[in-house]
């Protein structure tokens, strides 16, 4: 695998679209994620490839002291001027997620809220989590699982743009099999648990739509693929949306399920 190589391409596709569309829509995991954690006031919290800070956020409205670190300078800037709009005073922080710039030991507890997953190396980004994690303090994660619509998603978009030779998939760290095997040497206590996040909208023809102008994967496929690629990606990803859609009255509801896991680091 070139490393170099995969960053360099996950840093411009996440600098690309309108992050903000389903930002959004991932907000509640966020909530769901701190209280997973216990976040509370006076404790200090990492948020590992942050997005634009639901994460980070949802811990500064507990009265925690946050640091929010991502891959991608522009994803860093959208989420220093949200939560500079917002209010919330949270340090910002260009970070690789398999080399956190952080002493070991520093915070009560490192969250990631479906961004570490796309990281090549999951155990060096296992390791650091835990690294930069206070001993008998909590890393939680959350990320897509298996034959859920995300994972679809995803198949749909390696057929047209394939992962590089040893990147694994984002989905498996949806696999509480996997997690405990990733995490098992580095947690005293693991808990997984799935939950499920409910997308609705118009039709699915708006979500289609929507996903195919905003979403920073598909602003990466209108560049990189042909015209008629591109068109055959939206194509597929519409089938799968009506496919997946369990509403009967013309509009969209698809319910999205997710592994929550809060590990506590060893003693």
């Amino acid at each position: 695998m070139d490393v170099d190589a995969v960053k360099a391409r996950v840093r411009r596709v996440w600098d690309m679209g309108d992050y903000s569309y389903l930002s959004k829509r991932l907000e509640p995991a966020s909530r769901e994620l701190c209280d997973a954690c216990a976040v509370s006031a006076g404790q200090e919290v990492l948020d590992v490839a942050a997005g634009d800070g639901n994460f980070a956020l949802a811990c500064a409205r507990e009265g925690a002291s946050v640091v929010a670190s991502d891959f991608a300078p522009g994803m860093v800037a959208r989420g220093r001027a949200r939560s500079e709009e917002e209010g919330c005073s949270i340090e910002w922080v260009e970070a690789d997620a398999e080399e956190l710039p952080f002493e070991e030991g520093r915070f009560d507890c490192a969250g990631s809220v479906f961004g570490m997953m796309i990281a090549p190396r999951p155990e060096r980004v296992a390791h650091e989590l835990f690294r930069v994690v206070r001993p008998g303090n909590t890393v939680g994660l959350t990320a897509w699982v298996p034959n859920g619509i995300f994972a679809e998603l995803f198949a749909i978009g390696r057929r047209f743009s394939p992962l590089p030779a040893g990147v694994p998939h984002a989905e498996d760290w949806g696999d509480e099999a996997v997690v405990r095997e990733r995490l098992g040497g580095l947690a005293a206590h693991l808990e997984c648990e799935r939950r499920t996040l409910t997308w609705e909208a118009d039709s699915p023809e708006t979500f289609g739509a929507e996903l195919a102008e905003f979403a920073p994967t598909f602003a990466a496929a209108r560049e990189g693929l042909s015209s008629e690629q591109f068109e055959q990606l939206r194509a597929e990803t519409l089938d799968l949306v009506r496919r997946r859609n369990s509403a009967s009255d013309g509009t969209l509801r698809i319910d999205a399920e997710y592994l929550i896991s809060v590990a506590r680091k060893r003693g």
